[in-house]
């Protein structure tokens, strides 16, 4: 029997994917890649916001016309979405064969197994208690891969649901992160993104301290990976430990992924954010004082209730003064079971998507300026692919994140494998990427 999957929401959640797949491997199932060859098909949903919750419906409404017009046998629901709206998925989907929570992903086979037993299923362990970790079965390329070191979050931003739907925060051992990351290595790994929903609050739980810089620095002694990527982090925890330790490892990238979300203190404060304007100015000074080149990642949210013209006006000065590197803006997603869910007064929703829309056109001139920045300039570059129609290869510098950032194009006279560190002199810059040349042949 061939198993499907679809895998949506952030890095996160495919590590849980990740997991689901080695377990059915391991019972004997076939993975298939194509939708149309599975016999039964397993969605990991993402609930977040309303634009992950429409996606997460028409990818199950899509599915479902596969089971209706074609030999598709089942559909197993998880994540995100199941865990938010548990028994509703069944009773609003009757397409949909099984439900697990987020709490319930080891319970994988016997979901598939009764499935395919015709049989309906649903679980809903406790999300506090999962076990964390696991091997699995990559669905990245082979030279990249994310490590979970925490699941759930303790921040409780008033316009969040994660805490609600993942749990307390819980980090997992040091011991076993690094078990995984030596196990990583071996199969090809050149590239480690570091995530959780918090990764600066990494340890706090299990050390009562904030372990991230003793994690890294033992990631660094302990395996030979070459890039070490730190996404989410908070800017309240960002401390100097961690800056020092960057700062003395060459192989953890001057990058770093932190959503800010706001510059107005009176937001920042009905968002419960814990760093206020004050805190994130500081933390940003210090990275770019001790971290040269760095690149800051970061994500607002406008339209929040009670969002002034003058809370406004003080973030689009802050976007153009501060000149982020990479950014995203998005219009605040009024969540159920939030407390800001019954915050006033409300921003209208035409109001929000034009400041949205705003701010991001000003970010593209800023993106513009930080690309100008790299001609002339010879990058190391992971290369990713070739692509005989354009006949170029595309990688990724420090600078580029899989899946949110833009890529580095270039011409070689010679085909370059995927996976292969390349030094690329840059050229031309396009919206979000860069083209250039190989110069020599390794990095």
């Amino acid at each position: 029997m061939k198993i499907g999957f679809v895998s949506l929401g952030c890095p996160k959640n495919r590590c849980d994917t990740e997991v689901m797949l080695k377990e059915l491997v391991d019972a004997g199932y076939e993975i298939t890649p194509e939708e149309t060859d599975a016999d039964i098909i397993v969605i990991n949903t993402c609930a977040f916001i309303e634009s992950a919750k429409r996606e997460a419906i028409d990818n199950i409404l899509d599915i479902a016309w596969l089971k209706k017009n074609h030999s598709l046998k089942g559909i197993v629901v998880t994540g995100c979405l199941t865990e938010r709206y548990r028994e509703e998925i069944l009773k609003e989907f009757p397409e949909v064969d099984a439900v697990l929570g987020v709490g319930s992903i080891h319970n994988i086979v016997e979901a598939v197994n009764e499935v395919a037993a015709g049989k309906r299923y649903s679980s809903f362990e406790d999300k506090n208690e999962v076990r964390l970790g696991g091997d699995r079965v990559l669905s990245t390329p082979e030279y990249t891969a994310y490590i979970k070191i925490a699941e759930g979050c303790n921040n409780r931003c008033t316009y969040c649901a994660i805490p609600y739907i993942r749990g307390k925060m819980r980090s997992r051992d040091m011991d076993s992160i690094i078990a995984e990351a030596k196990d990583l290595e071996a199969i090809g790994v050149k590239e480690l993104c570091v995530v959780a929903q918090d990764t600066t609050a990494y340890g706090i739980d299990l050390y009562g301290r904030y372990a991230l810089p003793e994690l890294l620095q033992r990631l660094v002694d302990e395996t030979g990976i070459e890039w070490i990527r730190i996404l989410y982090c908070y800017p309240d925890k960002i401390t100097d430990e961690l800056i020092d330790v960057m700062k003395r490892n060459d192989r953890i990238l001057n990058y770093i992924d932190m959503p800010l979300q706001h510059i107005s203190d009176p937001i920042l404060k009905k968002m419960n954010r814990k760093g206020d304007s004050a805190c994130i100015r500081s933390v940003i000074k210090k990275l770019r004082e001790n971290l040269p080149g760095v690149i800051i990642r970061t994500t607002f949210i406008v339209g929040f209730p009670g969002e002034t013209q003058k809370d406004y006006n003080e973030l689009l000065y802050f976007i153009k003064q501060t000149k982020f590197e990479r950014a995203g803006v998005f219009a605040y997603s009024r969540e159920e079971g939030t407390p800001a869910y019954d915050f006033t007064p409300k921003v209208p929703e035409q109001k929000k998507q034009n400041r949205a829309d705003t701010l991001m056109d000003i970010q593209l001139d800023v993106s513009s300026l930080f690309l100008r920045s790299l001609l002339g300039k010879t990058v190391k570059v992971l290369c990713e692919e070739y692509d005989p129609v354009s006949e170029v290869h595309f990688g990724r510098s420090y600078a580029d994140a899989p899946d949110i950032d833009g890529k580095v194009y270039f011409r070689s006279e010679k085909r370059v494998a995927p996976g292969t560190f390349v030094n690329v002199k840059i050229e031309e810059m396009l919206d979000y990427d860069v083209i250039g040349s190989v110069v020599e042949d390794n990095a």
